[in-house]
């Protein structure tokens, strides 16, 4: 049941994310009305987020120690592995289509900041504590 209220939840920031997207200051992304314009603001706002999940996956690196630091980046290659699959799967549906680069992007992006959101939380945690964190 948690997995399925999860999986409704990341489905509906993707749908929160293109809408961001497209309302996206720097490239007129408010006013976006082709594909092509879509797509540019969708990868926009991923790489955006993209920016501030590395900020913050430095940040907690340079917090933990060695051994902290060998299992967060374990972590983080293991979380790529799974956004990358669940957003795969999320927009199977547009797979083929126009519309398929945006809604992957989106998705992308929704995932990778609450990923950054996870990471945040963690900065203000001591190594180890398995109460501090969690979400």
């Amino acid at each position: 049941m948690q997995s399925r209220k999860i999986f409704c939840l990341v489905l509906v920031l993707c749908a929160f994310s293109e809408v961001r997207a497209a309302s996206l200051k720097g490239d007129d992304c408010s006013n976006a009305t082709t594909q092509a314009q879509i797509d540019a603001c969708a990868t926009q706002a991923l790489k955006k987020a993209d920016v501030q999940l590395n900020d913050s996956f430095n940040a907690l690196l340079h917090k933990v120690s060695g051994a902290g630091r060998q299992k967060l980046q374990t972590a983080e290659r293991s979380w790529i592995q799974y956004r990358d699959a669940q957003c795969a799967f999320n927009t199977m549906g547009s797979a083929g289509g126009s519309i398929h680069p945006a809604s992957l992007a989106a998705c992308e992006e929704g995932l990778t900041r609450m990923q950054t959101t996870v990471l945040n939380s963690q900065l203000h945690c001591q190594e180890g504590d398995a109460s501090c964190g969690n979400q």
